[in-house]
């Protein structure tokens, strides 16, 4: 569905009409052409080419897998999710933790639901055990052939908080929580209690994913797993309208895919 807000335009993708894989230990919603799922006219919106929403069973998950060139930024939702990579970083991710790893020149790492204790006694409520809830999203970098890297940082004191957060950013001019390799882009938290409002950031390209509650943008009114895409949507006021906090997912670019 498509609509307008001002002279912005946009389009509505509700959460039924994605692609879906399921299996006996993950289930997981597209909402870009992804494995199987291939639609030549669905590839990306601006720079972010992945974007797989994800529940994935306790004691289950991805074993030591490659990646190239791509920068891939982890939100959980529920749960959690214990990454291992093969230049030695470990770590558990969990709500209100935003992670990214970049794959650069090529970098293998194992996802998991699994139980952990850091070398600090950190222990994490459930972990392993109950269902873990994520998004995972892929933005393709500014220059290839960098060297592998991983960050994560801790911003529940930012998302208690409300409003519009600076989750992870490549743009000089954008102080974010965790950094990407890609100058043109930026992901923000939108937390939103009921009757708050925030601006999108300004940008050629906006894509808008609701993980939590509702939100209004202009006419419309956007689910969990209901997402936006839009041009030129900087400005446009988005606003909490469920009565627990609502949530999303934005992303704001200034290219897209070959520019």
């Amino acid at each position: 569905k498509t609509g307008k807000t001002g002279s912005m335009g946009y389009s509505v993708y509700r959460a039924r009409d994605r692609f879906t894989t399921t299996t006996s230990w993950l289930s997981s919603a597209h909402s870009f052409s992804f494995g199987d799922h291939y639609d030549p006219g669905n590839t990306h919106h601006g720079m972010l080419a992945v974007h797989n929403d994800e529940i994935l069973r306790p004691g289950q998950g991805f074993d030591t897998h490659p990646h190239r060139e791509t920068e891939i930024v982890t939100w959980v939702r529920s749960g959690s999710l214990v990454h291992q990579d093969s230049r030695g970083h470990s770590g558990i991710v969990y709500p209100g933790l935003a992670q990214r790893m970049s794959a650069g020149s090529g970098i293998e790492h194992s996802e998991r639901n699994d139980t952990w204790t850091s070398g600090d006694g950190l222990r994490v409520e459930g972990a392993g055990r109950v269902d873990a809830g994520y998004v995972q999203m892929w933005v393709l970098p500014d220059e290839f052939g960098l060297d592998p890297g991983y960050d994560q940082a801790d911003v529940g004191v930012e998302l208690a908080a409300g409003g519009l957060i600076p989750i992870a950013s490549g743009d000089p001019a954008t102080d974010s929580a965790i950094r990407i390799a890609n100058r043109s882009a930026t992901l923000w938290v939108a937390r939103l209690s009921r009757g708050r409002r925030v601006s999108l950031p300004r940008g050629r390209f906006t894509h808008l994913f609701v993980t939590e509650g509702v939100i209004g943008v202009g006419e419309e009114s956007v689910g969990v797993g209901d997402a936006i895409r839009g041009i030129d949507m900087g400005g446009v006021e988005i606003v909490g309208t469920s009565d627990g906090a609502a949530e999303a997912l934005v992303w704001v670019m200034d290219k897209t895919v070959g520019e």
